[in-house]
């Protein structure tokens, strides 16, 4: 039976589904009422200029009857003895009223100057005219350039994706912007929403935790010319780092993704927002390519926006995927070093040529391993005098009884007595100096053939090393 998806707490559109209900202290948002009107719907808005100016309208033209009222001018027949030619109605007085506060002034009706009050009254309707005009004008235009419209031209991809990226575990998704005027300053931020329990017991609901998608590295602040898949690695800071492909599908949450930056155009922040729950992250998945090189320009084929493909990806989690990593390095901490050694093959390397050698070794034994160097009687400063003829200086390691017949190869200096190595990843050097009673037992005579000299062992105690010492050991 499929779990019951919880609702989203951001659309895919980038809407937050929230209602803020049982608000009591509603004059609060009177305090801020430019604000609040920005924020209504267009329909409301258009219900409200049109409002507001039919109510200063109304109100100013009573205040012009009432002053003819007052003063009698219904009933005077010369007009140089009125207030305001031309008003003898209600309906004339609204028609005033339009033609003073929008400065329309069609000629037929006037002020005249001997009355005082509606002086004052003409000069109070421009002055509270104007400041209708900056608030309403105001509010219809930063209506209109609200940079959440440029929102609607930045593009998320509709899925995100898991898989490895460098050798390690990331969680992408993809942004893109479909216009050619930039945003400028554009910066990426992720948060994971999911419900836990604290250790208390205390339940927190929707609670937000970021997600690194660059901001250690910088990685975070796109230039956006072109679509880029953001990148989140999970490591052993990230939420998701105990979780496997299983695990995925049994869990509840939600990936916000939060897009801001400047709009090129206009200077104003911008911001666009998205959101993954838990069924739209793929794992093992990549995005396909949608950028190509043109003749003189790039392309970006925007039909492949949201395809991704099917890529090889472990289905564990990514702590252990990195424990097994570490499996290996970790056992072979606990091995000898003749184990170290005999890891990977090696070659010689003489002072004049590369050349390999024949196999003559000789063996320096632990409790369970034995490290072997040929010539060891050149490992002290009395050296032969009859070397051969090509002073090729080369000598061999040989490996563990036990273990496989990889060909180890070392070379021997004859100026110093040390055996140097080399492997596939570096050059090494051990000395091995035997400090012990029976040193002169393990010396052979330098002045016999090289094939007919005796391969001395050195037996050391189990689990002692008897002042043998290895350094310089690389691989």
């Amino acid at each position: 039976m499929k779990k019951r998806r919880q609702t989203r707490f951001v659309t895919k559109k980038g809407h937050c589904n929230v209602r803020h209900g049982n608000v009591k202290d509603r004059l609060r948002y009177f305090a801020d009422l430019f604000t609040s009107i920005v924020d209504l719907k267009w329909r409301y808005n258009v219900a409200i200029f049109v409002a507001t100016y039919t109510f200063t309208w109304l109100v100013f033209a009573f205040l012009w009857w009432f002053v003819s009222f007052l003063r009698g001018d219904f009933d005077k027949m010369n007009s140089d003895e009125v207030c305001v030619i031309g008003i003898d109605s209600f309906m004339s007085a609204f028609l005033f009223s339009i033609e003073t506060q929008v400065t329309i002034g069609y000629g037929t009706r006037a002020i005249t100057d001997v009355c005082p009050e509606a002086i004052i009254l003409l000069i109070v309707q421009s002055i509270f005219g104007s400041i209708v005009d900056a608030f309403m004008v105001g509010c219809m235009f930063v209506k209109i350039s609200q940079p959440n419209k440029r929102a609607e031209t930045l593009m998320f991809s509709e899925k995100s994706v898991i898989s490895l990226r460098d050798g390690k575990m990331c969680l992408m998704f993809r942004v893109g912007d479909l216009r050619n005027s930039h945003i400028v300053e554009a910066q990426i931020r992720a948060k994971l929403i999911k419900s836990r329990q604290t250790q208390e017991g205390e339940f927190m609901a929707l609670d937000q935790t970021d997600l690194d998608v660059g901001y250690t590295t910088g990685a975070d602040r796109l230039f956006l010319v072109t679509p880029l898949i953001i990148c989140h690695v999970i490591d052993e800071k990230s939420p998701f780092w105990n979780m496997s492909q299983s695990d995925l599908k049994e869990e509840e949450f939600e990936i916000v993704v939060i897009l801001e930056g400047m709009v090129e155009a206009t200077g104003m922040t911008c911001q666009a927002r998205s959101s993954y729950v838990e069924d739209e992250v793929m794992w093992g998945q990549r995005f396909m390519p949608v950028l190509m090189l043109e003749k003189g320009f790039y392309d970006v084929n925007y039909s492949n926006f949201h395809d991704h493909f099917e890529v090889d990806t472990p289905d564990i989690s990514a702590k252990e995927q990195q424990l097994m990593k570490q499996l290996p390095q970790e056992g072979g901490k606990e091995n000898s070093c003749e184990q170290l050694v005999r890891t990977r093959p090696m070659i010689v390397q003489s002072s004049r040529s590369l050349k390999l050698v024949p196999r003559e070794p000789t063996v320096l034994e632990t409790s369970n391993s034995f490290l072997s160097a040929s010539n060891s009687s050149q490992r002290v400063d009395r050296l032969s005098d009859n070397w051969e003829e090509k002073n090729e200086d080369s000598a061999l390691v040989s490996q563990n009884q036990n273990n496989n017949n990889l060909p180890h190869y070392v070379q021997t200096s004859p100026t110093n007595g040390r055996t140097s190595t080399q492997t596939k990843l570096g050059i090494s050097r051990h000395r091995a100096y035997d400090k012990s009673p029976t040193k002169e037992s393990l010396l052979s005579n330098s002045n016999e053939p090289l094939s007919s000299r005796r391969k001395p062992q050195m037996n050391i105690p189990n689990g002692v090393f008897h002042d043998y010492v290895i350094d310089d050991l690389e691989f």
